[in-house]
């Protein structure tokens, strides 16, 4: 009986010895996330901007792009053209929230609100005339519904009353102007101000709904379009088969997006649906003329 006690007093403290020393070792040894930065890095003014559409893929754009050597990406939305109290801090304040790149990389950040702001446009150009701009779009009324659903669960998480998408689509049964996820979709009305600031050539337009699809074939575009040596390759992507998307693969890592990406769109009446689709055909031919070129929309 003694014996058997000491077996298992000797048992425990081997155990909390290993226990003790994996854990000096997981915070002493240095992670990808902490180790220093090159001599020469440096944080500087983006020469990318993602500037939207809000619900159209900008955050698995921004990720995709990371897996690119020569890319160093800010890794929150910075909000500093849109939000006047960020943009009265001034350039240095912008340029200090961004990453340390090191000589040669391209330095990217992503605030989806960018594209439907109207001071923005200008702003932007006035700062960095030569940024090159990503517009990540989807089919319209996929991404309206992503946009109710995002704005549906923030608002649970804060126990905020609910609204259905009916009740904030519809008024006196009519389409309603005034939602802002609808306006956020007229693609035509934000796209006008942008090229009456910048050309056609500093914008790349990633066909979002490709990017779920196959992601390569559209980040090789990007790659095309910033002059990046070609790196992605299709090893970057796996298909995660329990969240039903690609997630990313990189120096035999694994991460896919957060959990709240993919979340399921609730059910929504087919003669609404169908109001929709109508409603978007003419707003959609014009964006079309726009930027020249057509997407598989319905």
């Amino acid at each position: 009986m003694i014996m058997s006690l000491l077996f298992v007093v000797l048992f425990f403290v081997l155990m909390a010895s290993v226990i003790v020393a994996l854990l000096l070792f997981v915070t002493q040894s240095p992670s990808l996330a902490t180790a220093d930065p090159p001599a020469n890095a440096s944080r500087r003014l983006p020469d990318i901007i993602i500037i939207g559409v809000r619900k159209a893929g900008t955050r698995a754009l921004i990720e995709m792009l990371s897996l690119h050597s020569d890319v160093a990406a800010a890794q929150s939305e910075v909000h500093f053209f849109d939000w006047d109290s960020h943009y009265r801090r001034g350039a240095d304040w912008y340029v200090s929230q961004m990453p340390l790149a090191r000589s040669g990389q391209l330095t990217v950040e992503k605030t989806p609100a960018y594209f439907t702001s109207a001071r923005v446009p200008e702003r932007i150009r006035r700062m960095n005339p030569d940024a090159r701009l990503l517009l990540i779009v989807r089919e319209p009324t996929e991404r309206l519904l992503s946009d109710y659903t995002q704005v549906f669960h923030n608002r649970l998480e804060k126990r905020k009353r609910q609204q259905t998408l009916e009740t904030l689509l519809m008024r006196d049964g009519e389409l309603n102007l005034d939602y802002k996820a609808l306006n956020r979709s007229l693609y035509h009305v934000h796209m006008r101000r942008w090229l009456d600031v910048f050309p056609r050539s500093r914008v790349h337009l990633v066909d979002g709904d490709a990017l779920i699809r196959n992601p390569l074939p559209e980040m090789k575009k990007v790659e095309e379009f910033l002059h990046l040596e070609p790196q992605i390759n299709s090893s970057n992507f796996y298909f995660n088969q329990t969240k039903g998307f690609f997630c990313l693969r990189e120096r035999r890592r694994e991460r896919c997006l957060h959990g709240s990406k993919g979340r399921k769109h609730p059910r929504v009446a087919p003669a609404i649906l169908r109001k929709l689709h109508r409603f978007f055909h003419e707003p959609n031919r014009e964006f079309f003329q726009l930027v020249g070129r057509t997407f598989d929309w319905k």
